[in-house]
């Protein structure tokens, strides 16, 4: 098997993750799931083409992107629930009446 419908899943989900960022602007929790399915897209890219090149990087690279991934949802979903908890919305246009 090719590489080929590997790259091109990952492109539609890479694109799906671009448009979600683009064409919502409102909801901070949507922006959070478009910004994981872009990294999905990545890692399905980087071990396609660590599997066609024979080497282990790719692999490597994913379980990086996978953990800093894990890291920044766990970090920005508390925010989220901070914010919340506060505003009782969590439309991104209140953001900017934040004071810090």
């Amino acid at each position: 098997m090719t590489i080929f419908p590997f790259a091109i899943v990952a492109l539609l989900i890479f694109t799906i993750g671009i448009f979600g960022i683009l064409f919502n602007k409102k909801n901070l929790i949507v922006m959070l799931m478009s910004i994981e399915i872009i990294l999905l897209g990545a890692n399905i890219n980087f071990v396609a083409f660590s599997v066609a090149n024979g080497v282990a990087e790719g692999f490597m690279y994913s379980l990086l992107i996978l953990t800093v991934a894990a890291a920044e949802a766990a970090i920005a979903l508390a925010i989220l629930v901070l914010y919340y908890r506060n505003r009782r919305t969590v439309n991104i246009d209140h953001v900017s009446e934040l004071k810090g």
